[in-house]
């Protein structure tokens, strides 16, 4: 029995690492702490594989236990994590910001250009600003991975254009 969980464990990182790693580095912008999440991310899951149930796939249970170890990184920068943190945190991940470049005025301009957009666009914007998996949102939404990476691209990139022509930041 020992031999199949270290076989089991051994066949999960290797099929799997590459897609934690790359699912954290697209929130962190940060190759070594995103290595770093990334092992932390195998040690919780070879620790809690015998409690896993099956509700999901292997591929999305690991990517919430990634977005767990995301969001206790994050809670050592910022004691309160709130969706507005995430949406701002997110929304500018391509920017190099140091503390705060979204005013309450932005977020709130964000909030009202999100209520202008298909339910579903919405859903997927603000599930990817929580950190869920492409994976995690496909599921959820019904829909395949690549429509969910597409619809969060263009609904980003609209954001992006309409908060920079209104000129709530500068690229």
């Amino acid at each position: 029995m020992v031999r199949n969980i270290n076989y089991s464990i051994e066949y999960l990182y290797k099929t799997y690492k590459n897609d934690v790693y790359s699912y954290l580095i697209s929130f962190t912008k940060n190759k070594t702490l995103s290595e770093d999440l990334t092992s932390d991310v195998f040690l919780t899951a070879i620790l809690s594989l015998p409690k896993f149930k099956g509700n999901s796939t292997i591929k999305t249970w690991l990517f919430g236990i990634a977005r767990n170890k995301w969001y206790e990184q994050l809670k050592k920068k910022q004691k309160d994590i709130t969706d507005e943190y995430l949406m701002e945190l997110y929304t500018f991940s391509d920017y190099d910001i140091s503390e705060n470049i979204c005013t309450h005025e932005c977020i709130k301009r964000i909030y009202e250009i999100l209520s202008e957009l298909k339910p579903k666009q919405k859903d997927i914007f603000l599930l990817r600003t929580k950190g869920y998996s492409y994976a995690e949102i496909a599921e959820k939404e019904n829909i395949s991975e690549s429509s969910a990476r597409v619809t969060d691209f263009r609904v980003k990139n609209k954001l992006k254009e309409i908060l920079i022509k209104e000129e709530y930041y500068n690229e």
